[in-house]
């Protein structure tokens, strides 16, 4: 999984661009609902702009814009199961009970396997919030858990819901978390749980990572409470290093600690399986108040897409996007709605796009 995962150590990349390969790598992309077109037309500018050699093969995926169907989503596996690496933004979950308990984003991470989800939340410089140089990494496990769609009516008023853990798949999301920790140079690994309570699910959870934990002596370990957590990152975030933790839990944990360093529009995330690796938000959110407003902040998306150009070995642009990206919030000028401005999502992807013609003249 960590051979081209970009979870290699960085390595000095040289200003000048790589040779051009004759080929581009094909990259599947889901924009999805809300504000996930714009922000992926974001993308597709500010990757012009750089020349990055990228060609995206697009699936609009949607459940509340009846664009979904059988069809539509193996097209769309099939698309990704060729690249291997896909982009996409939150394909919304209607709320009503549709016959199918299943969301179009659970089935499409069960069928590619995408046991981790990796969201780095690092402080951006330039943007001051209550806890400045942040840099701690919240692993998931999104495969199971109270995610498991098990629901039923036993009798009338009263419902059923299971939530399913796995030795196996406990085992799995520890190993990766302290896989990621080597391969990264961190030291510290915490697992987030709530086994006082859940004593059968959680505490399996709890003994499967603490077992993991003994085959790397070289990384501490501990384990924390669920809600001591919460108030833990909101006190002194500063403790925590890589969490690891079942999947509503990172759910809730992602949306808090983005929220730590400015919100969802500015947190990359990611998800693994064995195989595939697809890019989206840290905080998935749809945005869809702010749809066709030309207001959504396209950082967190930006950012991410410097993430998938790291994992397919594109160093250089990687580095030249991210640069870019950060160096307008730096400068301090053109700021979103959500970070206190005035800007545009337009004005924020032209300031990017001046940074990148910058470079390269």
């Amino acid at each position: 999984i960590f051979d081209h995962s970009g979870l290699t150590s960085s390595q000095n990349v040289s200003e000048s661009p790589p040779a051009r390969a004759d080929s581009t790598f094909k990259v599947t992309m889901v924009p999805g609902d809300g504000v996930g077109p714009e922000l992926m037309t974001a993308v597709k500018e500010v990757f012009k702009a750089a020349d990055v050699p990228v060609e995206f093969e697009e699936f609009h995926l949607s459940e509340v814009q009846n664009m979904a169907s059988e069809e539509k989503l193996e097209e769309v596996l099939s698309s990704m199961k060729n690249n291997r690496v896909a982009i996409k933004g939150k394909i919304h979950t209607p709320m009503e009970y549709k016959g199918e308990l299943a969301s179009y984003e659970m089935r499409l991470r069960r069928k590619l396997d995408l046991f981790a989800n990796v969201v780095h939340v690092n402080s951006l410089p330039g943007y001051s919030t209550r806890h400045n140089n942040l840099d701690l990494v919240i692993i998931r496990e999104q495969t199971e858990g109270e995610y498991s769609s098990l629901e039923h009516e036993s009798v009338s008023g009263v419902v059923e819901c299971l939530k399913i853990i796995t030795r196996e798949k406990s085992r799995r999301i520890a190993k990766f978390a302290f896989d990621y920790a080597t391969k990264k140079g961190r030291s510290k690994v915490t697992a987030v749980h709530k086994a006082n309570i859940m004593k059968l699910g959680d505490g399996l959870f709890l003994q499967s990572c603490a077992e993991v934990a003994e085959l790397y002596p070289k990384i501490k370990y501990e384990n924390i409470i669920i809600d001591n957590c919460c108030m833990q990152l909101v006190q002194n975030p500063y403790q925590f290093d890589v969490l690891v933790m079942p999947n509503l839990y990172g759910n809730i944990i992602d949306n808090l600690a983005a929220g730590l360093v400015g919100g969802a529009g500015v947190v990359p995330g990611e998800s693994y399986s064995a195989e595939y690796a697809v890019f989206e938000t840290g905080a998935r959110h749809p945005f869809a108040q702010a749809v066709g407003r030309n207001i959504a902040n396209p950082t967190a998306m930006l950012l991410t897409a410097a993430n998938m150009l790291r994992h397919l070995n594109l160093e250089y642009h990687s580095n030249m996007v991210s640069e870019a990206v950060k160096k307008v919030i730096k400068q301090g000028k053109v700021r979103t709605q959500d970070l206190g401005g005035y800007s545009t999502t337009g004005d924020f992807v032209r300031a990017v796009v001046a940074n990148l013609r910058h470079r390269t003249v």
